[in-house]
Parts: structure tokens; C-alpha cells; sequence
């Protein structure tokens, strides 16, 4: 019988933003929007203590910070920047523009073309999350778009060394040391030293994923990111030890990160509990991974893999790791997931720093329904429509005009009828087809 090893304590985030948040996010981009640089500055000096000349670094200051950055490093930095360039040039390849002819000369088709601008916010703060400006800035140049912002805090007064490094090695065309809502707030709506762009992209913090929430409909954005999920399906042939490492790999993202295991083992299970209390007083992130997995962790054991699957795809988690005898069952077996990570071979801090695929995923349940950052998000799917066969356009306007006047679109109908009447013998019972004057020369 099913049951619950571990249950979580800590109540689970919201989905809804917490209203002082929404607060004081709105005041902050109603100030840059009615004041802009000033507006920025302002809290820029107020939340981060960082007023420089220009928020946006020259040419040769990037330059600069890039050639203090150690090579090793930047060859890290290079390596996975390969990776995930390399897979979204396959995703990219693999968007292909379409025209069918529907009717005789009747063509219909649609192309992609690259949003014009877009915004990549690198996080700082309690980490750094360098990989994020592969995610974002590199995935939006392979999709083709012209002009990418980037924008990441500044660490203690200064440029982050890295951040800047890995942006401008990823092909940023602007960037800038600003954070918080007034980067996003500048960056959508634009100010005088900061031109608007169209979508917003990259992870934040809870003020920076609620100004991403009252700035959509005016640009666009990646998805609406909570808490990291991450979640284990195992089997009796699991490794409880890989478990608990794998689990606590998460839960140090922070101390409100979901770490959910489902096994049909509960020897497993306990064995996992067992490691992650002896695994997580030498962790140097306990102080975040140890509330993390106290309030939020779970084990749950099942008598099937049939039922691990269906139950995880209840939770829909962003990261969905399958440690099982056949792990590829899951390809097949699950549906809701920001991504999946498929044997012991594989760990999800792979995704997070620099395997290929991309880690802007969806959270808080949102796996239900889309996926995660991909070179297609900064694609727009543009469609269009040519009649060349006059005889098809007379037919589409009888047509037309028929199921217009079902809806009492006047309008529409006369727009058909005008055709069925000038391409082919409809009557035009509503007014007569003007006689075409020809001038002469």
C-alpha cells in the first residue's frame, strides 16, 4: 500500500505573489515609468548602494573585466557556453517555415522570424547564477535576435567578474550592472539611457518575478518562476546514497525549494533519510538546504512505477530526475515536467550549469501546461495568406459571406460577396459592382 515516508512541514509557495511584494513592486515600476534614469538611480543608490556614471559598461570596461577573469575559468565558461549553443542551434534547425496550398492558388504559410529585442537578467545576490546568462543571452542569439540587453547586480559596489565575463562571451550587445526591479522595469519600459526591448527573460528573485508579472502584456516574458522544484522517481535498485546527494543538490537553492522523492522501495527511503542527516552538517549550504528539506522535503513510496509516474505528474515538477532500471519508460509514462533527467549518469546540476539543455523551466505547477526557455520562445510564428486562383477567392467569399451573416457581421459578408461577385457570377444584391475605368496615356 502507497504511503508517506516523509511529509513536508512548511506550508508550500504561492502561486498568487505576496501582496507587499505586488506593493511595492507596482510602486517601483510606476516611478521608472513616470521618471525613468532618475527614477532608476534612485533605487539603485537604495537597494544596492551602486550610482556609477553609466549602468551600462563600455566596451573597454568589459574588456577589461574579462581579461582579469582566469583563463581557466573562461575556458570553463566557453565549454559550456558550446554546449548549449550547439543545442539550440539543433532546436533552432529544427523550426522550419511552411507554405501549403490549401485550394487551387490558394497559399497559406507562416515564417519565424526573431523578436527584435530582448532583456536577460543574470541573478546575483546569495549566488552569482553565471550559467544563466548561457541560458538566456546565448539561446536568444541563436534564435536570431538582433539586439540582447543583459543585466545583472552588482556584487559589493563592483561589476561581477564572471557574470560580465559570461555575457559578453555568450554575445550580449549591451550590458549592465543593475538589478532588481528597476533593471527590469527600465529594460521593458525604457528610459532615456536605456532603450525599451520585448521580452523579458532570466531568474529572480520574488520582486523581480512580480515585476515580470505586471510588465507582461506590455513585453514579453519566459515564464513566471517560483521556488526550484526537483523530484526523484526510484526504484529498489536506486542508490540511496546518489539520492541524497542528488536531492540536497537542489535543496540548496533555497531554504523554500520543494526536494520530493518517490520510490517503490521503502528501504530506499529510509536509507535515503538516513544520508541527508549525515550528509548535511558538512554541507557548506546546510543553513539553506537544511530548512529546505525539514519543511519541504517528502518521500512518498508506491507499490508501481505506473503509479510513481502518475503521481509525479501531480506535482509537475520543474526538475524530474529517474533513477530506475529502465529510466527512458519515463519519456513515455510522463507528461507534466520542466525537464527530465534520465539515470544515474545524469544529475540535474548538469541542466543547471552546463549540459545543453536549457534551465529557465517552469515551477509551481506551471509544467502543466508549457515548457521551459528554448530558442523557439524568441521566435515569432508569423502566418500569411495569398490568393492567386480567382475562382477559389470567389468561392471562399460566398462562403464568407454566408458565415459572417451567421454572426451578424455585415461587414465581413459584404467583404466576401464582393469577391464571389467580381471573381465569379454571385450577385451582389446590395450594390453594384462599379464599372473599372481604365485612364489612358
Amino acid at each position: 500500500m502507497s504511503f508517506v515516508l516523509k511529509a513536508a512541514v512548511g506550508e508550500p509557495a504561492q502561486r498568487a505573489s505576496n501582496p507587499a511584494v505586488v506593493d511595492t513592486v507596482a510602486a517601483v515600476i510606476a516611478d521608472v515609468r513616470a521618471n525613468g534614469d532618475e527614477a532608476v538611480r534612485k533605487y539603485s543608490e537604495k537597494f544596492d548602494g551602486w550610482s556609477p556614471e553609466s549602468f551600462r559598461l563600455s566596451e573597454d570596461r568589459v574588456a577589461e573585466i574579462v581579461k582579469s577573469v582566469p583563463e581557466t575559468v573562461l575556458d570553463d565558461l566557453r565549454f559550456a557556453q558550446r554546449q548549449i549553443r550547439d543545442f539550440a542551434q539543433a532546436q533552432r534547425d529544427s523550426i522550419q517555415d511552411l507554405e501549403v496550398e490549401t485550394l487551387p492558388g490558394v497559399f497559406l504559410g507562416h515564417r519565424n522570424v526573431p523578436i527584435d529585442a530582448a532583456a536577460a537578467y543574470v541573478p546575483g545576490g546569495r549566488y552569482p547564477l553565471t550559467a544563466s546568462a548561457h541560458m538566456t543571452v546565448l539561446t536568444a542569439k541563436v534564435a536570431g535576435v538582433e539586439r540582447v540587453a543583459a543585466t545583472t547586480p552588482p556584487n559589493a559596489g563592483e561589476p561581477p567578474q564572471i557574470s560580465v565575463a559570461a555575457m559578453h562571451l555568450a554575445g550580449a550587445d549591451e550590458i549592465f550592472v543593475l538589478g532588481g526591479v528597476q533593471a527590469v522595469a527600465a529594460l521593458a519600459l525604457g528610459t532615456e539611457t536605456i532603450d525599451p526591448v520585448s521580452i523579458l527573460t532570466g531568474p529572480g528573485n520574488a520582486y523581480v518575478a512580480e515585476a515580470k508579472r505586471q510588465l507582461f502584456g506590455e513585453v514579453g516574458i519566459d515564464l513566471f518562476a517560483g521556488p526550484t522544484e526537483t523530484l526523484i522517481v526510484a526504484d529498489d535498485l536506486a542508490d540511496p546514497f546518489t539520492i541524497a546527494v542528488d536531492l540536497l543538490s537542489q535543496a540548496e537553492h533555497g531554504p523554500d525549494s520543494p526536494c520530493v522523492l518517490i520510490t517503490t522501495s521503502e528501504s530506499v527511503g529510509r536509507a535515503v533519510i538516513d544520508h541527508i542527516d549525515a550528509l548535511l552538517p558538512g554541507l557548506v549550504t546546510n543553513a539553506i538546504a537544511g530548512p529546505a528539506w525539514r519543511d519541504h522535503g517528502q518521500i512518498h513510496v508506491v507499490d508501481t512505477l505506473d503509479e510513481a509516474y502518475r503521481l509525479a505528474d501531480v506535482f509537475a515538477s520543474e526538475h524530474v530526475q529517474i533513477l530506475t532500471e529502465d529510466p527512458r519508460q519515463a519519456l513515455t509514462s510522463m507528461r507534466n515536467y520542466g525537464a527530465l533527467f534520465l539515470g544515474e549518469g545524469t544529475c540535474v546540476p548538469y541542466g543547471d550549469k552546463l549540459i545543453g539543455t536549457n534551465h529557465v523551466l517552469p515551477t509551481l505547477g506551471a509544467a502543466r501546461y508549457t515548457g521551459g526557455l528554448w530558442v523557439g520562445k524568441f521566435l515569432k510564428t508569423l502566418t500569411y495568406q495569398e490568393v492567386r486562383d480567382l475562382g477559389s477567392s470567389a468561392k471562399l467569399g460566398e462562403v464568407c459571406g454566408r458565415l459572417s451573416r451567421l454572426e451578424k457581421f455585415e461587414g465581413h459578408a459584404r467583404s466576401g460577396d464582393l469577391r464571389a461577385a467580381k471573381f465569379g457570377s454571385a450577385p451582389l444584391p446590395w450594390g453594384d459592382l462599379p464599372t473599372r475605368v481604365t485612364s489612358e496615356r
